[in-house]
Parts: C-alpha cells; sequence; structure tokens
C-alpha cells in the first residue's frame, strides 16, 4: 500500500496558496471476516444525546470507551460504569451507545461482563486530552477582504456547476452538515450561508453549543464549506449549491486533528436530529484506518458509528464521503501501514472484513477524486463496487481552489476536495425534490453521473458504466438540475497542444449550427497547464482573425490557468474555426493547453 501524502483527516496534498498569506503546509494477527452482528433498530422516541455532569476530573492514564446496548434505555448500563470504575461522559440513549471514560486498565474487560452490555471497545491508543473537560473555544480569526472578482474554476466547469448556476443555486430550505476540522463562519464567501443554530462542536464525543465552539481548528472544514456552498457574491469562489446553507458539526480535535468514534457518533446523531438534507464527511474514523471486527475494541467502534449514520439516515439525511488519499484498492485489502495513527502505527494484515468508516458503511456515497481532465487521481483509493460516484479533487499543480480561515482562499487537493462537489450536487437535488430520501438520492446521484471508461491500468476492473475508479461516473451538475447544454451552443477541444519555449500555437475549434453572430457575452473556458504563466499571452480569434486578448503576460510564478473569460464578440460571425492561441515568449518554463470550450 502506497502510504498517503497528508494525516488525517483527508486534506489537502500539496501546500494551500492563501490569498494575503502563505500557507506551509511483533506482527499482529490476520484480521478475521466475521460480520458484526446487527443491532436493534433504534427508537427515536427516547432523547438522542445527553450529557449528564462529570463526576470526576480528568487525570493521566484517562482512555474513551463506545459502551453498546440496546436502544431505548442506557440507564442501567450507565450505573454500571459508574460501579466498575468509569465515568459517563455523555451518552445517546436512541442507539444505545454510552461514552465513557475511565484510567482503570481493566475497565472494558469488566463492562463486556455485565448484564446488558453488548460490546465495549477503547476509541482510542492514547489518552484522552485534559481539553476534554474543559475544552477552550477555537480562535475567531480576523478576517481579511478580498478584491471583487469571482472567476470560474476548472473544477466547477469540469462538473458544469458554472452552467447550471443559470438554473439554480440551491434552496436556503436545504441544510447541509460539514463534519469536519470546523468552519470560520465569518468568512466573507460563507457568513451569508452559515447556520449557526444547528452548528456544534462534537469533539471528545458530546455536544458543545457554546457559540463559536463550531469554529476551524484547521483549515480544511473551512475549504470544504467554500466548495459546497460559497455565496454567489462577486468576490472569490462559487460553490456548487451557492444558494443552501451549511452548518459546522466539529469532529476535529484541537492540536492532533483526530476525528475519534465518539466525535463521529456525536457528529452523525446531531446531522440526524438538527435535519441536515446531506452532510460531508472527509475523514475516515481514528485511530483506525480500517476497523476489523474480529478486534473487540474495533468491532465495539464499527458497530457504534455504524448505528449513529442508519439513525441519521432514518432521521433523512445521506451522508457522502471521501475515498481516502492512499492509491488504495479499497475491495481487495491486505496490509494496514497508518495504525493506530494516535501512537505508533504498525503494519498489519487485514481482509476486505475491515472498513473505513463512514466511508465504507452501508448506506454512505463513496467518492473518488479526478484530476484535471477527466482522469483518476493519482492519490486517490479506488475500488470495485465500493466507489459510487467521482468529482474534481485536484492533483499536481491544479488544486481545487476555495476558502480559507480568516477570509483567504487557496488551493488543496485530495478526495476530501472532491467529496464536497458530490455534497453540493446533493444539495441541489434536494433542493428541487423536497421530501427526497437518502435513498432516493443515492439513486439520483447514480444516475446523473457521466460514465469515464476505465484508462490502460488493471487495476480499473468493471464497465465504463461502473467500474473501480469511478464507480457510475463523474457527477455533472447541469444534468442533476434537469437542463442539459442546448445543441450547437457548448464546444470544446480537449486535444493537448505543447506549449514550448518562445514558441506561439494554436488550438482550433469549429462552430457550427449557431445562427447570426456571437453573443456579447461569449463565454471561453481556459485550461492551460504552465508553469510560470507571466510567460504567457493568451488570445482568442474568432474566424474573421479578430484577435481578442484573454490574457497578457500576468500572474508572474504562478501556475496554469483555469478560467472562464467572457468577451463580447458579438460583431463577429458565430460560425466557423476559432482558435485559442498561445505566446510563450520566455525561456525556461513549458507546457500545454490541455482544454477550452466556447459558449454561446
Amino acid at each position: 500500500m502506497i502510504p498517503p501524502i497528508s494525516r488525517r483527516p483527508r486534506r489537502f496534498l500539496v501546500g494551500a496558496a492563501a490569498l494575503g498569506a502563505a500557507l506551509t503546509f511483533a506482527a499482529p494477527a490476520l484480521a478475521g471476516t466475521q460480520p458484526v452482528a446487527p443491532a436493534k433498530s433504534a427508537a427515536p422516541a427516547h432523547p438522542a444525546a445527553k450529557a449528564p455532569a462529570r463526576s470526576a476530573a480528568w487525570v493521566a492514564g484517562t482512555r474513551a470507551y463506545l459502551v453498546i446496548t440496546a436502544p431505548g434505555d442506557t440507564s442501567a448500563v450507565r450505573s454500571a460504569v459508574t460501579a466498575n470504575g468509569g465515568t459517563v461522559f455523555s451518552y445517546f440513549d436512541a442507539i444505545g451507545v454510552v461514552v465513557a471514560h475511565s484510567a482503570s486498565g481493566t475497565f472494558a474487560a469488566t463492562m463486556r461482563g455485565v448484564s446488558g452490555v453488548q460490546q465495549v471497545g477503547a476509541t482510542r491508543t492514547s489518552d484522552v486530552p485534559a481539553d476534554a473537560y474543559n475544552p477552550a473555544l477555537p480562535a475567531n480569526p480576523a478576517q481579511s477582504t478580498t478584491p471583487a472578482g469571482e472567476p470560474v474554476r476548472w473544477d466547477m466547469s469540469q462538473i458544469k456547476a458554472d452552467q447550471a448556476w443559470a438554473v439554480s443555486t440551491g434552496s436556503a430550505s436545504v441544510k447541509v452538515g460539514v463534519l469536519d476540522t470546523g468552519v470560520d463562519d465569518q468568512h466573507q464567501d460563507l457568513a451569508a450561508n452559515f447556520d449557526a443554530a444547528d452548528s456544534v462542536s462534537c469533539a471528545y464525543g458530546k455536544p458543545d453549543t457554546r457559540a463559536g465552539a463550531w469554529r476551524d481548528v484547521d483549515s480544511h472544514g473551512t475549504h470544504v464549506a467554500g466548495t459546497i456552498a460559497a455565496a454567489k457574491n462577486g468576490k472569490g469562489v462559487v460553490g456548487v449549491a451557492p444558494g443552501v446553507k451549511i452548518a459546522s458539526v466539529r469532529l476535529a480535535e484541537p492540536t492532533s486533528t483526530l476525528f475519534y468514534a465518539e466525535n463521529t457518533v456525536c457528529g452523525l446523531v446531531w446531522a440526524g436530529d438538527h435535519g441536515f438534507k446531506v452532510t460531508n464527511n472527509s475523514y475516515y474514523t481514528d485511530p483506525w484506518q480500517f476497523n476489523c471486527p474480529d478486534n473487540a475494541d474495533q468491532a465495539a467502534i464499527i458497530e457504534g458509528v455504524r448505528r449513529a449514520q442508519e439513525y441519521a439516515e432514518g432521521k433523512g439525511s445521506l451522508q457522502v464521503a471521501a475515498a481516502g488519499n492512499s492509491n488504495y484498492d479499497l475491495a481487495n485489502k491486505t496490509t494496514d501501514t497508518e495504525s493506530p495513527n494516535d501512537s505508533t502505527p504498525t503494519t498489519r494484515r487485514i481482509t476486505n472484513a475491515c472498513l473505513d468508516i463512514p466511508t465504507e458503511l452501508p448506506g454512505v456515497v463513496t467518492v473518488s477524486a479526478m484530476g484535471s481532465g477527466n482522469v483518476k487521481a493519482s492519490y486517490s483509493n479506488f475500488g470495485n463496487g465500493v466507489i459510487d460516484v467521482a468529482a474534481p479533487g485536484g492533483d499536481g499543480s491544479n488544486g481545487v481552489y476555495s476558502t480559507l480561515p480568516g477570509g483567504k482562499y487557496g488551493t488543496k487537493s485530495g478526495t476530501s476536495m472532491a467529496s464536497p462537489h458530490v455534497v453540493g450536487v446533493a444539495a441541489l437535488l434536494a433542493s428541487a425534490n423536497p421530501g427526497i430520501t437518502p435513498a432516493q438520492l443515492r439513486d439520483k446521484l447514480a444516475v446523473q453521473a457521466n460514465d469515464v471508461a476505465c484508462p490502460s491500468d488493471s487495476r480499473c476492473t468493471g464497465t465504463t458504466a461502473k467500474n473501480a475508479f469511478f464507480g457510475e461516473g463523474q457527477v455533472d451538475v447541469l444534468k442533476a438540475v434537469g437542463a442539459t447544454v442546448p445543441p450547437g451552443t457548448y464546444f470544446e477541444n480537449t486535444a493537448d497542444v505543447a506549449v514550448g519555449d518562445n514558441t506561439t500555437v494554436e488550438s482550433p475549434l469549429t462552430v457550427t449550427g449557431v445562427s447570426g453572430n456571437a453573443p456579447a457575452a461569449l463565454k471561453v473556458g481556459v485550461n492551460i497547464v504552465h508553469t510560470y504563466i507571466g510567460d504567457l499571452k493568451v488570445d482568442l480569434v474568432a474566424p474573421d482573425g479578430t484577435v481578442y486578448t484573454l490574457h497578457n503576460h500576468t500572474g508572474g510564478s504562478a501556475d496554469d490557468i483555469h478560467l472562464t473569460y467572457t468577451v463580447d464578440a458579438s460583431a463577429r460571425v458565430a460560425n466557423g474555426t476559432w482558435k485559442l492561441r498561445v505566446n510563450d515568449n520566455a525561456a525556461g518554463d513549458t507546457g500545454r493547453i490541455d482544454s477550452w470550450n466556447l459558449t454561446f
């Protein structure tokens, strides 16, 4: 297995350049294949979560446990926790899950013998931080501002989100949960769509509803939120569904930014109880990359998170999750080299019975990542029968540009960046179909996706319609909102044209079937891969030879051009051969025209 380039959460794989600031960026036994026994159905009549006062302060050696019992009433098991050397940190009656703390090394073994206890599992291999008992509020960063301008980025044009916005931007009645490192609710591109009333911190496994507890302890969650629903306000970026509401459910703990099972359980139950139509889950449940059911601790983690996901789905919430960044075949598991990630990882042999959760839980939509140009991102996990759909996640120098804390923007790459594109599509589908169920949303996500055939890679098994790399295909936002590009109005050339030093090259595009002249707002989508774009002059050449300059030696040392320009070409006949002309007038940096398009 190739190790991931980044640690949990499923965050960016390359450094993020922010506007206004620069960011740095003894062998275990073979896992068995016995299934975890299904739990009884949840009893929604009981409160979803309660958090009594803690009876003891933190001490060194304190560990966290999921204690699993029958859904409905956990009072007897809670009493047993206290009687056997533990304290009840929080509990979720509706799903029969108690989060217990204990510094006793025999706590789990003792509790497994208690009547009514079905499973017990340690959720960590390191101590619960003292911060759990008196959590500090995350910082509320000072906000930068950005000049006006909201150019269409490559990821949005690749899935036709920019064309879909003319049809629908989504409904403010649709709430989307960002289960992540937190969200900067003051960001100029997020504030208008932020739902503070339904935001919370679930770090450590108990809802913290204090104002600001939901804020970002990293930057990952804010970036994800922007891809889903950054406002269409003329600034920065536009999300896939800029008209829907987003709520932050912070799962990550400060400093470690890890997402433990109790945090995930708390977040998913919160999502169900607060009416989130869709949630984004760009993480795995720490500390185990894969949880194996023949290990008592990991079996309890699987069951607790499974019940929480089932509860949320039963309340009408669809979970969408990132596939992971290890270039790993999730349908043919053999080893885990990354676990546990909160102490000392070891290499262990595993089987397909071991699950990446919540990604591989029933009902969760699993998303792989694509780079610019409809190819699998080099790092993206895959798996025939595991991947449901694909979306842009960035690769190499082509990252996904989105919001960062403090009013900033920057690029990140990863399946973490692919998943929120799918969440945005699901939010648009829910906006157009009030009352739609999670199962119906899953079906619609599959139907709207465009098939992507396997490349010449033996790992990509399956058919063009559904395969290991792309599942049902890449999401298509325009199809999702019930529209198609009218015949004759959209033209694209995807052939690569090399751009060498001190050369001028052209890529032709023949337009037919369009009557009269081109529009006053002709859209020119340009995807050029080239280092140091200050070397470049980029022109659109009309069929009659008229030249429209799009990019004129600006951008300095920045890489690549992935923008959509607007040109007043109303004086030129539409039909004929248009050209994209690129001039490189310096030495030392080369590239290519990757693709370009015209929308009339």
